[in-house]
This record gives structure tokens, sequence and C-alpha cells, in this order.
């Protein structure tokens, strides 16, 4: 365990200390999913810090001390999680939800990440969607769905999450202080894309609702918005 809180990495530290051999959340026991999510999560941004430390109506305070001291702090500090410590959070995971298996099978991320931030530390929901102008949704992550599209080989994050948006007819209904973006998958026989650029920045305007943008022709307040 390592109590002392450390900050995230960035740049040149981050390198330095993740990178190489025994380096990262080692894996054990269709742990990939959580591993992949938690090291996404919290090794180089601050954003949801607050799953940490927050004292949430509903927070269990055993399983953000896991969380903190024995995935997070250690994964900062020294760049390496014993999957012992993720399988003592997945055990505290398996007691308090509906599901007797988060120690032993893989689940989808978006599983996990429902059941620790609403049901274990009560954090409300990062997202309110609109599709077609039906009633608002409210999530935690998005979920990238489209079709296969020939012109896309190798697409960056923007590129899939403008056409997931367009193809579900979603709209974001406020700018959301975190966007956790889940990447297609379709299980290990078949790969929708070998590779995705990551983007380092995410363009949101035209994914918002109501937003005021410009007209691509005049340059003058948009009235009307083409698909």
């Amino acid at each position: 365990q390592t109590p002392e809180s450390s900050p995230p990495l960035r740049n040149e530290a981050a390198v330095r200390v993740l990178q190489g051999r025994m380096k990262g959340i080692q894996g054990h026991c269709n742990s990939c999913y959580m591993d992949a999510a938690l090291f996404s999560l919290f090794s180089c941004t601050s954003v949801l810090d607050s799953m940490l430390f927050m004292p949430f109506p509903r927070c269990d305070r055993n399983v953000q001390g896991i969380l903190r001291d024995e995935i997070v702090n250690p994964l900062r500090r020294t760049g390496f999680v014993r999957a012992s410590s993720v399988m003592h959070l997945r055990e505290q995971l398996t007691d308090k939800g509906q599901c007797s298996s988060f120690t032993n099978a893989e689940k989808d991320p978006e599983e996990f990440l429902n059941l620790i931030m609403q049901q274990i530390l009560g954090i409300e929901p990062l997202l309110k969607l609109q599709s077609g102008g039906q009633k608002e949704q409210e999530c935690y992550c998005y979920q990238i769905f489209m079709d296969k599209q020939e012109d896309l080989v190798v697409p960056d994050v923007q590129q899939l999450v403008e056409r997931s948006f367009l193809s579900s007819d979603l709209k974001l209904v406020e700018i959301p202080s975190c966007f956790i973006i889940q990447m297609p998958r379709f299980g290990k026989e078949y790969k929708m894309f070998s590779k995705i650029i990551p983007s380092l920045e995410l363009d949101i305007t035209d994914l918002l609702l109501d937003s005021p943008r410009e007209c691509c022709l005049c340059g003058d307040v948009a009235t009307l918005e083409c698909s």
C-alpha cells in the first residue's frame, strides 16, 4: 500500500516511470478490461481524482481506500500495480455488487464503471445525452457504436466519436466535466479497426445540443444544420 498521494504522471516523468518491463497493471484472471480502464482513468490525469478522496453520499470508504492506496498511488509512484491489489478490489466489487463473477470473468468496462461510480461511490452521472429530440439520458461513459466504413482504415478518436454520434442522432446536452469514451470492440475474433490513433484534443463543438455555430458558407451564426 502507498497511502501518500501522488500526482498523475506527465511528459518525461510518464515515460520514465511507465515505460519498460514490469510496468503498468499486472493482469490476472481476465482482469484486462479493469486494468485498461483504471490505467486510462488515473495514470496520467487527475480529472477523476474526486473518486479517490471525496466523501460522496453513498461512498464506500473501504473500496475508495483500496482504489487510492493499493492501485492509483503505486501506479503513479512506481509505474507498477500487482495483480493481488486489483484482485482485492475485484473481491470488494463482488461483495458490493449484484454479480458474483467479478473475480474471474471478463466484463464490459461500462459494467465496471457503472458499478464503482454509481453503486459504490455514488457519483453523479458524467454525461447527459439526447437522441433525436427525445428525453435526455444520463450515463458515466459513452461506447462508440458504428457500422463498418470502408473509408476509415486507421481512424482517430475524433472521427469515431463524430460518426458514432451522427449515426445514432445523438447530442451532448451540456459540456461534460469528463468524457469517458469506450472504443469499438467485437471480442477476440473480429476487430473493426486494427489501430486507432488517440486524439490528444477532442472538438465537441458540433456534438453539443443548441450550440451556436458558424455557417460554413457565409460565416454568420448558423440557423440550419445539415447532418
